[in-house]
Parts: C-alpha cells; sequence; structure tokens
C-alpha cells in the first residue's frame, strides 16, 4: 500500500507538472520571439524619420552606425533601386511592403521586419531588419533546463511528502493489522495504540474496546461453563452411592464406571473453561479408541447390537488431547444407540494416514439419513433427529482443531450412514 500511494502521488504531481511546465516552457520561446522582433523593429522605426527626411548619403551614415552597434541588420530599400545598409536580396515582401504597407515575413533562415516609408519625390522606400533563428530562440534553452531542473526538484519533493504521509498512515495501520492477529491467536490482553489521523485513532479505539468485550464475553461464558459443570456433580455423586447400593456386582460396576466417566468429563470441562488454552495437545489414536469401543460393547451386547471393531495397530499420534477423542468417540457411538433401533449392527474402523495422522470411520446399517438432515447437521446445534444437534459438532470441532475434518455418506452396504473424521 505504501508503494501504492507513492506511485499515486508520483503520477499526481507528474501531471500537475507537466500541465504547468509544458505551457510554461512555450509561453518562454514565445517571449523570446516576440522580444527580439520588438528590438528589431525599434530599430527600423528608428531610422524612419531619417529616410523620410534625409537624403541618401545621411541615410546611409545612419543605416552603417547602426548596423556597427545592433544585432539585427538592417538595409534600405531606396525607390530608384539603390540599396543602403546590409547586402540582403530583394524579397516579394520588400515589394510588398514598398506599397506603404508595415509587415513581419519569413525568411531563409530567419525573419524580416519591413516598414515602407512613404512621401519621398521618388516613391516609396522599405526599411528592413532581419532577425536570425538563433536570435529568436536566445535563452530559450537555459531557461528550459532551469525549468526542468525545477520540476524534478518538485518531484523529489512530492515523492518524499508521499513517503512520509504513506508512512504516517501506514505505521499505525501496521500495528492495528498485528493487533488484531493477537487476538485472533487468543492474546486477548492485546491492544493497539492509539496513534495517527483522527480516523485510524477512531478504529483503534474501536479495535480496543472490541478486544474487552470479547474477553469478557468469553469470561463470563467460561464461568458459566464451570459453574453448570460444578453443578453437574451433586448428580454424579448421587448416581454414585445409589450404585454402591445395587446388589448384582456386575450392575454396580457398570453403573459406576459410567458415574466415573461422566466425573471426568465435567472436571475436563471445568479444566476446559478455567485454563482454554492448551500446548500442542496429542494423544494415541489408537489407544483411546480402543478404549471407548471397549466401554460401548458393554451396551451393544445388552442391546443386541453386532459390533466390528477394526483399529489400527498403535502408537498412531495424532494432534488431540485424550479427553477430546474420547469425548468425539462417545459423541459418534452415542448417536449410533441414540438414532438406531436396537439389534442394528455397525463397525468402527481406525487406519493411519500415510501424510500422519489418523482416519476413523463409524458406520452402521440403520435407517439413514436423509440428505436435509445432513445439511442440517452442518450447521451447530440443528438435527432433524430430535436431538441438539451439538454431537456431530464436537465432533467436527475436533477434526478441525487438528488440522483435519469430518464427513457424512451412506454405510457401505448403501443403507445406514457412515461417518469419516480425519484427524491430523
Amino acid at each position: 500500500m505504501r508503494r501504492r500511494l507513492t506511485v499515486l502521488v508520483a503520477a499526481t504531481v507528474t501531471l500537475v507538472l507537466i500541465a504547468f511546465s509544458v505551457p510554461l516552457g512555450l509561453l518562454l520561446r514565445t517571449v523570446a520571439s516576440d522580444r527580439a522582433v520588438s528590438s528589431a523593429a525599434q530599430d527600423a522605426e528608428a531610422l524612419s524619420a531619417v529616410v523620410a527626411t534625409a537624403d541618401q548619403d545621411t541615410v546611409r551614415a545612419s543605416v552603417d552606425r547602426m548596423n556597427a552597434v545592433t544585432d539585427h541588420p538592417v538595409t534600405v530599400y531606396w525607390p530608384d533601386g539603390t540599396v543602403i545598409g546590409a547586402d540582403a536580396p530583394r524579397s516579394e515582401a520588400v515589394e510588398l511592403a514598398a506599397t506603404g504597407r508595415s509587415i513581419t515575413a519569413e525568411a531563409p533562415g530567419g525573419r524580416e521586419i519591413l516598414f515602407g516609408v512613404q512621401g519621398l519625390p521618388e516613391g516609396t522606400a522599405v526599411i528592413r531588419s532581419y532577425v536570425a533563428d538563433s536570435e529568436l530562440t536566445e535563452g530559450v534553452g537555459r531557461a528550459w533546463v532551469i525549468l526542468g531542473v525545477l520540476v524534478l526538484a518538485l518531484l523529489a519533493f512530492g515523492l518524499l511528502l508521499a513517503d512520509r504521509l504513506a508512512r504516517v498512515l501506514l505505521v499505525p495501520l501496521a500495528e492495528l493489522s498485528q493487533v488484531s492477529h493477537r487476538l485472533a491467536g487468543g492474546d486477548l490482553e492485546a491492544r493497539a495504540r492509539v496513534s495517527g489521523p483522527a480516523e485510524l485513532r477512531e478504529v483503534g479505539a474501536a479495535l480496543n474496546g472490541l478486544a474487552g468485550r470479547i474477553r469478557d464475553l468469553l469470561a463470563a461464558e467460561r464461568e458459566r461453563v464451570a459453574d453448570l459443570s460444578h453443578r453437574l456433580r451433586t448428580p454424579v455423586t448421587t448416581l454414585r452411592l445409589e450404585a454402591e447400593a445395587l446388589n448384582d456386582p456386575r450392575e454396580r460396576e457398570t453403573i459406576e464406571s459410567a458415574a466415573n466417566d461422566v466425573q471426568r468429563a465435567v472436571d475436563a470441562a471445568i479444566n476446559a473453561a478455567r485454563s482454554p488454552t492448551r500446548a500442542d495437545p496429542s494423544c494415541d489414536a489408537a489407544e483411546v479408541v480402543a478404549e471407548r469401543v471397549e466401554f460401548w460393547s458393554v451396551l451393544a451386547e445388552e442391546t443386541s447390537r453386532a459390533l466390528e471393531a477394526d483399529p489400527a495397530p498403535g502408537p498412531l499420534p495424532v494432534q488431540v488431547s485424550a479427553e477430546d477423542l474420547a469425548a468425539a468417540m462417545d459423541a459418534l457411538l452415542g448417536n449410533v444407540f441414540a438414532h438406531t433401533p436396537d439389534g442394528t449392527p455397525f463397525a468402527v474402523h481406525l487406519t493411519a494416514r500415510p501424510e500422519g495422522g489418523a482416519v476413523i470411520e463409524v458406520s452402521d446399517e440403520g435407517p439413514g439419513m436423509p440428505a436435509a438432515d445432513r445439511a442440517e447437521l452442518a450447521q451447530r446445534g440443528h438435527s432433524g433427529g430430535g436431538s441438539t444437534g451439538l454431537g456431530l459438532d464436537i465432533v467436527r470441532r475436533t477434526a478441525v482443531a487438528s488440522g483435519g475434518g469430518t464427513e457424512l455418506g451412506t454405510g457401505p452396504g448403501g443403507t445406514g450412514t457412515l461417518i469419516t473424521v480425519t484427524l491430523g
């Protein structure tokens, strides 16, 4: 942008200087020409009275004295054909001036100024003063050089001024851009220095206000999440106490395991709300997926669902924390149980990506998902199945945070649903 501003100012200054200097240069040339012609005309007019009243000898003496001191050769054409002064051919312009007219005409190598002097006994005499082309342009070249130097100096000054102006404008803009990138990266304490022109100061103040508002909103949101998660501890504790009162050891173990999982999820939600930033999360996808498949296999057996699990051998590192990946797997497998009837087979496949990461495929042989519902599921909080629509959004956000993504399709047999999760 700095270069664009400089080029814009340079183009504008150049156009203004051209519009100023070209007419001025032509005017200087015209003035020089008029000055030379005027000087020659004055010399010729000075002889008019002598030619009109004196004899040829007196006129010859006056012409010789004038030619000795002037740069414009003077010639007098007498009515009887006598030529006095500088030798010059009798041109058509001289013949025209002999009718009593005063004219200026082009001549070889210059210009001749002619005056017709009437009242002589013999007829009309003609006084000729000659101006060479070099005299018509005398001093014009030097004036043009001075004008060119002045134009270049003004152009250089304009470019320097444009560079200074661009710096005054762009330094605050660069600082605003840097602050906005820091805010986008999660540094909510970043603030812009309010400086520069009034408009940029207003933008900087607005950006600082926006950053403060975002920080306050996120802080309030984290507190609400932490408070809500903390409130869940009471029913979880009640559930654990109820499980201890069960007589069947297997049922007690199952419920206690579920209560422990809920407790871990609540603790993870509180920790995430209090400390939202994590440095390079990672885990072994093979271990986490195997653990969650084993957990859900108990419920699959109770609901007569055939489970096909094909996990890749570990370790299989992915850029996701173990808690987030476990929550994503619970969301995927929980949807199978929530949206398909008992007895519906499902499968979980885990494979390694050649470029690093993993691919998780969860498929079922249920009734499938209409295309309209798939479009709704692309938006957070929308679902066509009577749920909140947040389960798959958790999966999507987990995949995107690792550098991957999600894809919804039809099951391998042409029925059911296939969800493919790519993790980086």
